[in-house]
């Protein structure tokens, strides 16, 4: 009796290992499209493998090329441990101690739980590695070496899990990490200083210098040049289908980002979204509203 019942111990503790490994792996799944991670390390335009980089981002600076964060062992992330792949987020590092470009948005993901993280390194780690050897960056010489990076992270960076506001609602909490955080809205968003960081000040005010050479719009409450107009209903649709409330809908980059990953939110999380936006300071807006990104 008492091996039978070690059997059976050992068999549904088994089962019961893998019911949780399957949950945290469906969780990073829903995590990486919440952090837009599908976006930019998927090369659509040259038909590239899911997840396995090489899309082109063009930026003031030169022209990056997302890495492969397959779990390949060679040209993915598959040798990195759970801490490797933490501080990453965390601290704008890879494995080696090298700094990784801002172009990653660290400085946004700095806030993201580890808890967060760990799920979604247990989702990229389920899938299939794929060999697919990163492109370098095409930039200037002067700004291909990475040590000069810790000046720009003095300046620019500062490192820090998010803290929920006490004060506020855990809807509007929850709001506030996946804007600032987990799907770095300010990034786009958010116009930048000469040494491209981002300018705190005007958070979510546009940027005319955006990424690819587009000109990004407010999407603060501001009347005029935001959103400001917009209902909560308004945003969550949006964030939904990418339809805007006069009929017309999001182009260029906007549109990849409703695709991969405002689209797979649950409804909680887009009204979450939608409370925090229209919480923050309206701001004239900085970017010009052009043909190509005149939407959130």
């Amino acid at each position: 009796m008492k091996v039978r019942a070690a059997i059976l111990g050992a068999l549904l503790g088994a089962w019961g290992l893998t019911c949780a490994d399957e949950g945290l792996i469906k969780r990073g799944e829903y995590l990486v499209h919440a952090g837009g991670c599908i976006t930019c390390h998927t090369d659509k335009d040259g038909h590239g493998p899911y997840l396995a980089g090489g899309r082109a981002l063009k930026t003031p600076f030169g022209t990056f090329y997302t890495p492969n964060i397959t779990p390949d062992l060679e040209t993915g992330i598959g040798r990195w441990s759970d801490d490797d792949f933490v501080r990453a987020f965390r601290e704008g590092v890879n494995p080696e101690g090298e700094n990784l470009f801002p172009v990653f948005p660290y400085t946004s993901y700095t806030g993201v739980t580890r808890a967060d993280l760990l799920a979604i390194k247990a989702y990229l780690f389920s899938l299939a590695p794929v060999h697919h050897r990163n492109r370098p960056h095409d930039l200037p010489w002067y700004l291909s070496f990475r040590w000069l990076l810790w000046g720009w992270k003095w300046f620019n960076f500062e490192p820090g899990v998010f803290k929920p506001d006490a004060a506020r609602s855990a809807v509007w909490n929850r709001g506030a990490y996946l804007v600032r955080h987990l799907g770095h809205c300010g990034e786009c968003h958010t116009p930048r200083n000469w040494m491209g960081g981002l300018e705190g000040s005007r958070a979510f005010a546009g940027n005319p210098d955006g990424p690819e050479g587009g000109s990004v719009p407010d999407i603060t409450p501001d009347r005029k040049t935001g959103i400001g107009t917009w209902s909560a209903s308004d945003i969550d649709y949006f964030l939904q289908t990418g339809m805007l409330p006069d009929g017309d809908f999001a182009g260029d980059a906007m549109s990849s980002v409703i695709d991969d990953n405002t689209s797979y939110l649950t409804a909680d999380d887009r009204k979450a979204i939608a409370e925090y936006l229209k919480s923050v300071p309206a701001l004239p807006g900085v970017g010009k509203r052009g043909t190509a990104d005149r939407s959130p």
